[in-house]
């Protein structure tokens, strides 16, 4: 990072290295701070004179991969929870799934897993809707509760940084340090979250491997964010059918609800496809390891999620509509019990960081 600060060449490709330039120092909340700003894009690694060869050995996006890894785990609680998640890319969701179908069958074998006869297509006679709400509404606000406190604490650690006291992450000494940041920061680094802008550089796709560029990457992002929106969305707007006017499912296949969850899982299911796609053809000098574990175990959770839900969709007037139904509800589950300790957590991250990013800007601004 010092040999960066002094060089300079890279400043133009994102915004890591302004925000380098105006750190003095490079110990936990900073490197929190920089690594999560990185989008991993990979510019600098090629145009960078230090880089291997060279006897420097300067890999920024590598070394950045590695230390965002470790933010994840640092933010996360309990963060042992982490370790299996970034050691085995496919074991681990695999063996959450399986335990997510066993308290599925267990909860649906007493509500008639079997007894479902067609064409009726009643999801609730295989679960009731009761257990289904008290199941993964209780999954879901565990996991909605950890990623909130990891974000407070990430917030709380990079808004202060190490002039706060802090040598490592999650240990601010002194949050009442902290400057303010100003509301009008908020929309910009939103704007470039939504949009994805640091995917590529002014315009030009980022880099998969020396001289290989391809807009793919970014694409494939927007169809997985987009399509996991609209598929909340569909479960949402079933939930106040069922809840606010009494509309139970299975609904019509032009319903808002069926709508929006079809065209939000075609992108839920070509993104991560995708995505694991590119990742085999990246350098994985751009990577690490334990980050490629967490990126395939999330692309593949997400996947699956989609691949299970239209088969339910699909298949929903026949007998297998039970078991492909339980199938589903056990990959949901499993994908909720995931996320505070996976790649989800990116994004939270990744957008805090454009805001003290942007916050740093207006008050560099400001002062000139």
């Amino acid at each position: 990072m010092t040999v960066c600060n002094a060089c300079r060449y890279c400043e133009a490709y994102c915004p890591v290295f302004p925000a380098l330039e105006r750190q003095t120092t490079f110990l936990g909340p900073d490197l929190a701070y920089l690594s999560n700003l990185c989008h991993n894009c990979g510019e600098c690694l090629y145009a960078c004179p230090y880089a291997p060869p060279h006897e420097f050995g300067i890999n920024v996006p590598g070394t950045l991969a590695a230390i965002r890894v470790g933010s994840y785990a640092a933010y996360s609680w309990p963060r042992r929870f982490t370790a299996p998640w970034r050691r085995q890319r496919i074991w681990t969701p695999l063996l959450l799934v399986l335990g997510a179908l066993l308290v599925a069958l267990a909860v649906a074998g007493g509500g008639g897993l079997w007894q479902v006869a067609p064409p009726t297509g009643d999801f609730y006679r295989v679960m009731p809707h009761g257990i289904m709400v008290v199941l993964f509404g209780a999954t879901f606000l565990m996991a909605v509760t950890v990623l909130a406190g990891g974000a407070i604490r990430f917030w709380r650690d990079v808004r202060a940084g190490t002039g706060a006291g802090s040598v490592a992450f999650g240990n601010s000494a002194d949050r009442a340090s902290a400057p303010p940041v100003r509301t009008g920061a908020s929309w910009p680094a939103l704007r470039d979250a939504l949009t994805l802008r640091h995917l590529q550089v002014q315009g030009t796709p980022c880099t998969d491997a020396v001289e290989v560029r391809r807009r793919w990457r970014r694409w494939f992002h927007h169809l997985t964010f987009y399509g996991f929106a609209l598929c909340f969305a569909s479960t949402s707007v079933a939930a106040l059918y069922h809840t606010g006017f009494g509309w139970r499912a299975p609904y019509p296949y032009t319903s808002l609800p069926v709508t929006l969850g079809a065209v939000g899982g075609i992108g839920l299911l070509i993104g991560p496809l995708g995505l694991l796609t590119l990742r085999r053809l990246r350098d994985d000098a751009l990577g690490t390891p334990d980050g490629d574990s967490l990126e395939v175990s999330l692309a593949a959770l997400l996947a699956l999620t989609s691949a299970t839900g239209f088969a339910v969709m699909i298949f929903r007037q026949s007998s297998e509509m039970p078991v492909l139904l339980v199938a589903h509800l056990s990959v949901v589950l499993g994908l909720f019990l995931s996320l505070p300790y996976g790649k989800f957590v990116h994004g939270i991250y990744r957008s805090l960081a454009l805001v003290k990013y942007y916050a740093e800007e207006r008050e560099r601004v400001g002062r000139a």
